[in-house]
């Protein structure tokens, strides 16, 4: 024998590549055995639930190889804890709460295949409905809608749906995301569904103006009640009420439940509760939703709901369903190049962004671009790919403040914002993102006041500047459009050479916040300013101001100023 292994050890000095492949395979092979046990369907125990003769005492917990190979499942062993699902979706399975010999491995790994054809079965989400058609002119599920032409998947788009309560949820063209109370047209073809999902190249997408739709399985009929509607306030019945909301119905138990799922229902984003009469519409020139009442005047107690007001029949109590209002909803590219090219400048962080979407939902053309911005093409705004100078964006975003760069256009809308805001909100989109946020690290590193230093000077000469060597300046602050955006959307519209139809306005008053709105749920919980920050900022301020009022324009809100 020791013959033997001397020869063997001398065979492999002179072939060691041999050595080394007998290795690999040897561990292959132990690898695949150890695979196989974990799927083997042998059961897990705790320490306590082992038997004699484990070589272990009683109180000392059993780490086997079925525990180990499932470490991000340390809490399986617990017989009482059953299947979890998210808080919108309940399971269209007939299993037992409790576990199965085999454990949740074997799950896991079958809702991970299931995924990859998703298409085909149902999971516990949702249930493939088909591929139907779809018009960009009046939508096949009239809900929320969001676009990323990069990393689109059938979970995204199911997960967001669902989050907002909705039934339906609708992919197309590979990267957009419709969601729906009521499918709103007929079915077609399977093989016109044919477009994969630009983020998960295994699944599909719907197709050019065809839906590959989805049922949701709610957690509960309430998850989509008026929790998630929008609440608008207290309004006069408007004359001609029977045009202005067309569609009512009498309810002598009535809640807001039941009046705003009806006009859900019925797919209209407007319900307003007038006692116990429920009427649904559009926000229109009857109903424009501007003139606010006291509450009071609707302080009339609903009849199915003791704790809820329901309006009169003269005070109307209006809520916004989750229907999204369609009517400015398309976009398109100018059809005719451009004669004058239209700057939206802005200091970065101060909303160009947002006011590039409220102008495409305005007039219904899509924003250009000075710089390519990939992240924000893949969310739908489209003129971000053009040059531009191409002529057929309807004005065109620039953070520039140059001479020569000013004088290249014919126009432009210049908007300000408070630089304590701008700054804070530039700062977040640079090191988190459009709509993320800069780590704690940031903000009290050197980063932030070398940002501080260099930035606050530019937020001063950026306006400055355009008001200096701009031809045809336009002057809106952010403040402004945002307490009063009819008014001001239809200043900036009218610069841009086009008639505003007050019906599309009045619809982007309910779509107003769109992708692109930061949430405010991570708010710094102190000032990140410092006394000699404040100074210096408080100086650009002034100067701005008054070179503001030298053009006979209004001066800066007074809250630009350090509180």
């Amino acid at each position: 024998m020791a013959k033997f292994l001397v020869k063997l050890q001398r065979y492999f000095r002179r072939k060691p590549v041999r050595f080394f492949t007998l290795l690999a395979l040897y561990l292959a092979a132990g690898s695949l055995v150890f695979l196989h046990s974990g799927f083997a369907g042998e059961s897990t125990v705790t320490g306590n639930q082992r038997g004699a003769g484990t070589g272990e005492g009683p109180g000392l917990p059993y780490l086997g190889v079925m525990q180990l190979s499932r470490g991000f499942k340390a809490a399986v062993t617990m017989p009482e804890r059953g299947r979890r699902h998210g808080p919108w979706f309940k399971s269209t399975s007939k299993e037992p709460v409790e576990r199965s010999k085999a454990g949740d491995y074997g799950s896991t790994r079958s809702r991970v295949l299931r995924s990859r054809s998703g298409r085909e079965k149902e999971e516990d989400r949702a249930r493939y409905i088909g591929c139907y058609v779809d018009n960009t002119r009046r939508r096949t599920l009239r809900g929320m809608s969001f676009f990323d032409y990069k990393k689109m998947t059938v979970f995204r788009c199911q997960d967001n749906c669902a989050e907002r309560g909705y039934l339906y949820a609708g992919l197309e063209f590979g990267a957009e995301c419709y969601c729906g109370h009521k499918i709103q047209a007929s079915n077609t073809s399977e093989s016109e569904c044919n477009m994969e999902c630009k983020g998960e190249r295994s699944n599909t997408c719907g197709g050019v103006n065809r839906l590959s739709i989805y049922r949701l399985e709610l957690a509960q009929e309430s998850a989509r009640r008026y929790g998630s509607a929008i609440f608008r306030g207290c309004f006069r019945q408007p004359d001609n009420v029977s045009i202005a909301l067309p569609v009512s119905q009498l309810m002598l138990n009535m809640s807001v439940d039941k009046c705003v799922d009806f006009c859900t229902e019925k797919e209209y984003p407007l319900s307003a509760l007038a006692g116990t009469l429920c009427r649904c519409g559009f926000p229109t020139t009857l109903f424009t939703l501007h003139e606010r009442e006291d509450e009071q005047l609707c302080a009339q107690r609903c009849a199915g709901e003791e704790f809820e007001s329901c309006g009169t029949s003269e005070y109307l109590l209006v809520y916004q369903t989750q229907v999204q209002d369609n009517r400015c909803m398309d976009r398109r590219f100018l059809p005719t190049r451009a004669k004058q090219l239209v700057a939206l400048a802005s200091f970065p962080g101060a909303g160009n962004t947002w006011a590039r979407h409220l102008i495409e939902l305005a007039t219904g053309f899509y924003t250009g671009s000075y710089y390519f911005d990939g992240s924000l093409y893949n969310k739908g705004f489209k003129g971000e790919r053009d040059h531009w100078r191409s002529g057929r964006t309807i004005c065109i975003k620039t953070h520039e403040s140059g001479q020569k760069e000013i004088e290249s256009f014919d126009s432009a809308i210049l908007l300000i914002r408070n630089p304590y805001k701008a700054l804070m909100a530039e700062f977040n989109r640079k090191y988190g993102g459009h709509i993320g946020f800069a780590a704690h690290a940031h903000w009290k590193g050197k980063e932030w006041p070398e940002f501080v230093a260099n930035y606050a000077p530019w937020w001063a000469t950026h306006t400055l500047d355009w008001l200096r060597y701009g031809k045809k300046v336009l002057v809106v602050h952010f403040e402004d459009l945002k307490r009063d955006l009819f008014v001001q959307l239809q200043r900036m519209v009218g610069l841009l050479g086009i008639t505003a139809c007050e019906d599309r306005l009045l619809c982007v008053e309910g779509q107003k916040d769109g992708n692109f709105k930061r949430s405010g749920l991570r708010k710094l919980e102190y000032d990140p300013y410092t006394p000699e920050m404040r100074k210096m900022i408080s100086g650009y301020i002034r100067t701005v101001d008054t070179a503001l009022k030298l053009r006979n324009l209004s001066g800066v809100p007074d809250d630009y100023y350090p509180r």
